[in-house]
């Protein structure tokens, strides 16, 4: 099945709207583990389930693919990616960086994004071919060029099952950015950190991690942004990518190159701890 995506923006748009009216009036409530320090509030779920609804009707040729429940259905070919509330944590602790992320992936690739901070007043959008916009309006990737003078996020440290080894190259490649960077920032939110490279705020952004739900829709804003969005390797970024590394396109040869030494240097680590 082949969409212009173009046409889907409206659709997506509302989906977003009603997402972003029920974080920003609706109580945590009840909490659910789902594993160690990780947990999904009643408006993830609720967030989810209305959004799952509104787009069956809307568009029931398309699969769906939600954080909390999985694949609801599947689509010839296209499927939405949604986290409901992007930034579950920050939410709890009335943090307002968090948001909803919804977008659309067409085989492998994202072709549509929609990022709704709720509690920043500000909408991202992008379509393949269209450009990204905030609230509306054109943006654009920063101009860094060194990484001396960048501001650069990264993602969560790892919880859960083998995470003392998952943040191994984490860490490692914390000491490296230190060492670099102008200064390190974890938002803990991959839809901000992704939106926030499209909109120049920050000047790259580092995830270990390849979600769908998680990044479909910032992959494509940061890309119609201007931004170079890779895997590990300096590959193109699709979704069954390993890691998620977007950034000014003149800073990502210095970026693979120091993520290259953090992750030997976290292998080193582990042999000498053994």
């Amino acid at each position: 099945m082949t969409i212009d995506a173009r046409t889907l923006l409206p659709i997506a748009e509302r989906a977003v709207s009603i997402a972003s009216d029920i974080i920003r009036t609706k109580t945590p409530g009840v909490v659910t583990a789902k594993g160690d320090r990780d947990m999904a509030t009643e408006v993830d779920y609720a967030v989810e389930h209305a959004v799952r609804e509104f787009l069956s009707r809307e568009t029931p040729e398309i699969g769906f693919l939600g954080e909390e429940e999985g694949v609801s259905r599947m689509g010839d070919g296209l499927m939405w990616a949604l986290d409901p509330l992007d930034g579950t944590a920050n939410f709890l602790h009335g943090i307002p960086l968090c948001g909803v992320s919804l977008g659309l992936i067409d085989k492998d690739m994202p072709t549509l994004g929609v990022i709704d901070l709720p509690f920043l007043d500000i909408r991202y959008t992008a379509a393949e071919g269209a450009g990204a916009q905030a609230n509306g309006s054109d943006i654009r990737v920063s101009d860094a060029r060194e990484l001396e003078t960048a501001i650069v996020a990264i993602g969560d440290y790892a919880v859960g099952t083998n995470a003392h080894e998952r943040n191994r190259p984490r860490l490692a490649l914390t000491q490296e950015l230190a060492a670099r960077v102008q200064r390190i920032r974890m938002f803990g939110s991959a839809a901000i950190d992704l939106a926030w490279v499209a909109d120049g705020k920050i000047d790259a952004n580092i995830m270990l991690t390849n979600n769908p739900w998680d990044t479909a829709a910032g992959v494509i804003i940061a890309r119609e942004a201007g931004a170079a969005v890779v895997d590990l390797d300096g590959s193109p970024h699709s979704m069954s990518a390993h890691a998620t590394i977007a950034a000014s396109p003149k800073l990502i040869a210095d970026l693979i190159e120091l993520i290259t030494e953090a992750c030997k240097a976290a292998r080193h680590n582990q042999r000498t701890a053994e």
